[in-house]
């Protein structure tokens, strides 16, 4: 499904060099009286204020799990303060 809003707030998000001028904007617009659907119609007026703020929470924790991803691949595993060549990561459970 092709969601043109959504497809151009995910772009401009995701570019460092708009980013923060986005979520700012973003912001203003959630706590500014001027809506495209005013909030003193019920139901209706909440929608507009819901769907940026979804998206807004839904690209930031994606960028931010994202981060999290590529930095847990680049960490390196270190055994006595020497990075270990042969380490082996492994989960560890608890059995009861």
């Amino acid at each position: 499904m092709n969601l043109p809003f959504y497809d151009w707030y995910r772009n401009l998000v995701r570019n460092p060099k708009y980013r923060w001028l986005i979520i700012a904007g973003t912001l203003l617009y959630l706590f500014s009286p001027i809506d495209l659907l005013p909030d003193v119609i019920p139901v209706i007026g909440q929608i507009d204020d819901t769907v940026i703020l979804g998206l807004l929470v839904a690209e930031v924790s994606s960028m931010l799990m994202d981060r999290l991803k590529a930095q847990k691949g680049t960490t390196t595993t270190t055994v006595n303060g020497q990075p270990a060549e042969d380490a082996v990561e492994v989960e560890a459970t608890t059995l009861k």
